[in-house]
């Protein structure tokens, strides 16, 4: 039980921790679209994303997968800015499919999944005993991107509740900011 206690930590405090930018800026844009009052689709978006990256956080650790690094660091602002344009392109999640959302973030979880493994990898401290290590990183990163939703989700209840914002301009702000930046890390990350 320890040794899930001390994975989940691990997996909490990488999702929320700054290096991991990448996830964070993400979930920003996956989010972008939705009210507080849509918090069911959000949850299972989510999910959907963790089930995603479970399988591929899985298949590395257990040495059914290899994709080189180099790509994996680009494909993850990649999938940003590809979230990013859907975003203002679907103009709000009520014209969205949920469905088709649901198997962006579920597709989009298997590329981060991956780029999550390498970092679980380096952590492993025994390679032998990988199940329990895995159900409390996986665990730890669940929750931790919970925490982070609840807080874009609080953030963008202000800003369209409070401060009276549009949702479509705070769709657009957001998404925009997430795009400029996703670009920026494509363009560091450029395998070729």
């Amino acid at each position: 039980m320890q040794q899930v206690l001390f994975y989940l930590q691990l997996g909490f405090e990488h999702i929320c921790d700054r290096a991991a930018l990448d996830h964070l800026l993400f979930l920003v844009a996956l989010c972008a679209i939705y009210r507080l009052q849509q918090w069911k689709h959000i949850l299972v978006l989510v999910t959907a994303f963790t089930i995603g990256h479970s399988i591929t956080l899985a298949m590395v650790a257990l040495g059914g997968l290899t994709i080189p690094s180099q790509l994996i660091e680009f494909l993850i602002p990649t999938t940003i800015v590809f979230v990013a344009i859907n975003n203002v392109v679907s103009q709000s999640a009520a014209t969205m499919k949920m469905g088709r959302n649901y198997a962006m973030a579920l597709f989009f979880g298997l590329i981060h999944g991956t780029g999550f493994s390498n970092y679980f990898r380096a952590l492993l401290m025994d390679s032998s005993a990988v199940v329990m290590p895995l159900l409390g990183f996986n665990l730890g990163i669940e929750l931790g991107q919970l925490f982070v939703v609840s807080v874009i989700v609080v953030v963008a209840f202000i800003c369209l509740n409070v401060l009276n914002v549009r949702q479509r301009d705070w769709n657009v702000f957001v998404s925009g900011a997430a795009f400029g930046v996703g670009v920026t890390m494509m363009m560091d990350t450029w395998p070729w």
